[in-house]
């Protein structure tokens, strides 16, 4: 059959076919949102993380930080498409499958991209000068002395903040004890709660933090501050209702503490809507996998992230092309 394509034509073709041989050469450029937390929290350190990679695998390409509520807020920010990433904890996306407490109804439409971490200890970090006044050794002390205490929480909507009040409430300070004994329950956000304690407008606070996050670092080279331990029937009833892990501080993490510290622990993960385009689901996982080091360092606790804990993922499916990828890398 005789070839009736112009030169032009066939010209055409070629570079086409050329350009498509050659790995990488039609590689998109994504400009993402990602639902985190409160600015300058541990989320915000990730979401620059999650950008750097994609930065180095796509550049030109943005992940875009968005302040919100917290996980429980990201679950529906995610179903109604008004980020394209969430970091939610997989207490919270369990919660939202099953449609439990603060859903009405289940909300399924999120899939799993990575793991980002499995440790971020509940820190209870109190004045130094008002644990020893008041003789505070365990945070179970609080209500034993019933200490007029003021603490910070996190601001709700989140897990973090959540478990921060079921640990109160199994050492037997509750809200309604601390307040009924003159003291106080504070929800605000990381960045606030560090200057409500630097200007003693709080006593203490409690939040999800890496271990020697800077946030700590700062507060105590502000004011002399002490870390406080739950005890073991605390630990366990809030294990149980929350499904998570224990987790002990060891006494070497703070030059200012010299005892290991028993606590408990969350997990983050990243999601995506189950709708998401799968090219680019597939492009941010590879990026992840091949730029860790982006994510691990933003923090010395993030060192441990990798791959393989990418891809350990329980409480939520994978995203089908996200799961490609860690199959392929033999990682699933």
């Amino acid at each position: 059959m005789k070839n009736t394509r112009t030169p032009l034509v066939a010209a055409l073709a070629l570079a086409a076919g050329a350009a498509l041989a050659v790995p990488g050469a039609a590689r998109a450029e994504y400009n993402l949102t990602l639902c985190g937390a409160s600015p300058g929290g541990l989320w915000s350190l990730l979401g620059a993380g999650i950008d750097g990679a994609l930065k180095q695998a796509l550049p030109g390409s943005t992940v875009t930080y968005q302040t919100s509520g917290g996980g429980f807020a990201n679950v529906v920010q995610l179903d109604q498409g008004k980020c394209d990433l969430a970091i939610i904890h997989d207490a919270e996306a369990i919660a939202a499958i099953k449609g439990e407490e603060p859903f009405q109804a289940p909300v399924k439409s999120m899939k799993t991209i990575a793991v980002l971490y499995t440790w971020a200890p509940e820190q209870f970090i109190v004045n130094k000068s008002f644990a020893e006044e008041h003789g505070i050794e365990t945070m179970e002390d609080i209500a034993e002395k019933k200490v007029p205490i003021n603490v910070l929480l996190n601001r709700r909507g989140n897990v973090v903040s959540a478990i921060g009040e079921s640990m109160l409430e199994a050492a037997g300070a509750s809200i309604e004890n601390i307040e009924s004994w003159g003291g106080s329950v504070t929800f605000a956000a990381s960045k606030e709660q560090g200057e409500m304690m630097r200007d003693r407008r709080a006593d203490a606070l409690l939040n999800s933090l890496f271990v020697n996050h800077q946030s700590i670092q700062q507060l105590a080279s502000a004011i002399d501050v002490v870390l406080i331990p739950i005890g073991d029937e605390t630990a366990a009833k809030v294990m149980e209702e929350w499904s998570i892990d224990r987790f002990t501080i060891p006494a070497s993490a703070y030059a200012w503490n010299d005892r290991d510290t028993l606590t408990v622990t969350v997990a983050a993960q990243l999601f995506a809507h189950e709708d998401a385009d799968p090219q680019m689901v597939e492009d941010l996982t590879s990026a992840l996998v091949e730029h860790a080091d982006a994510l691990q360092g933003v923090h010395k606790a993030m060192q441990p992230l990798d791959a393989k804990l990418m891809a350990s993922a329980t409480a939520v499916p994978y995203h089908p092309a996200a799961a490609d990828v860690y199959k392929a890398k033999g990682l699933q």
